[in-house]
């Protein structure tokens, strides 16, 4: 998949192309049906397929300090998008100049002078330019103008997670934000994931006898709700049932939020200073503090047990 930063990043050889525009993140179920279908119009055309998203988040820009918790990376969304066939990823700088733009403009310099837009796929509620005035009406009446058609893809995914409201990046956030990972996963269609740096912490997990890695965070990482869950911990391709503690150390009065994994039944892991994932697969319980040493042990040994219990039920399943 290419993978362009900026309209000036397009080969200026680029012909002819199937679009779909949006902030994806997370690329859940919903999108994947806007995405999947924009592969697929894409291909019975003869075209490539061009996801077209932006950095950072235009709330950011118009309205700084709302910048949602983000539920993947760019690369990491990148990743799934090339899984689903897309052809190029076209991530736009959103500037304070670029969020003027009128719909009408948008269309233009993107869809029309950049991509040469065959066909644009789109969800009912997409919205673009200027005060997000631009909306699937519009941009179909300019298609009879620019040559390009528009297709709306009414599909709307639902299940139990949030008690039955379509799936979005919005509901998914709240659910991990709350510690909902089955919900999550039903939303993503995958276990929530977060990355980072394994950084030196404390290292009070060692001395327990349960070594953790300390993986910072990149800002606005949707980072689940504090507590113990089983999940795995990747690095170096390998992938590692483990047990994950999200929050403030209550036992020993921390009061940095951090998020720790411990990789069970293995011993002399070193991943200082690696770029590793942790996927939540369920909350465990609460975070708490405890009356003796001895408690805290009994409990850590049980948060591994159940873990490791969990893990295997689901790779069991695959």
């Amino acid at each position: 998949m290419q993978r362009w930063r900026g309209l000036e990043d397009i080969p200026e050889d680029w012909g002819r192309s199937v679009v779909t525009i949006g902030s994806y993140d997370g690329v859940h179920r919903g999108h994947q049906l806007i995405i999947g279908r924009a592969v697929a119009k894409a291909r019975a055309l003869g075209v490539p397929s061009v996801v077209v998203t932006f950095s950072p988040h235009p709330s950011e820009v118009v309205r700084p300090g709302s910048h949602p918790p983000i539920l993947a990376p760019y690369d990491r969304r990148a990743e799934l998008m090339a899984g689903l066939g897309v052809d190029a990823l076209l991530i736009l700088p959103f500037t304070a100049e670029f969020s003027q733009l009128s719909p009408a403009d948008f269309i233009v310099k993107v869809l029309v002078d950049k991509l040469h837009a065959r066909a644009v796929i789109e969800g009912p509620n997409f919205r673009f330019g200027h005060r997000a005035a631009g909306d699937v009406g519009f941009l179909r009446e300019l298609g009879g103008t620019y040559d390009y058609e528009v297709e709306v893809v009414d599909l709307v995914e639902r299940g139990e997670a949030g008690g039955g409201v379509p799936f979005s990046s919005t509901l998914a956030r709240r659910l991990v934000a709350e510690g909902d990972m089955q919900g999550a996963a039903e939303i993503l269609g995958r276990p929530h994931r977060v990355e980072g740096v394994v950084v030196r912490g404390a290292q009070r997990g060692r001395e327990l006898g349960f070594p953790t890695a300390n993986v910072e965070t990149a800002p606005h990482t949707a980072i689940p709700a504090d507590g113990v869950y089983a999940g795995w911990l990747t690095a170096n391709g390998e992938r590692m049932p483990a047990a994950i503690s999200v929050g403030t150390n209550l036992q020993f009065d921390a009061t940095e939020r951090t998020v720790e994994a411990y990789a069970i039944d293995r011993v002399g892991l070193d991943l200082y200073g690696m770029h590793v994932t942790v996927d939540f697969l369920a909350y465990v319980r609460g975070m708490a503090k405890f009356e003796s040493l001895d408690g805290l042990l009994e409990a850590i040994a049980d948060d591994v047990k159940q873990a490791r219990t969990l893990t295997e039920a689901y790779d069991a399943e695959r």
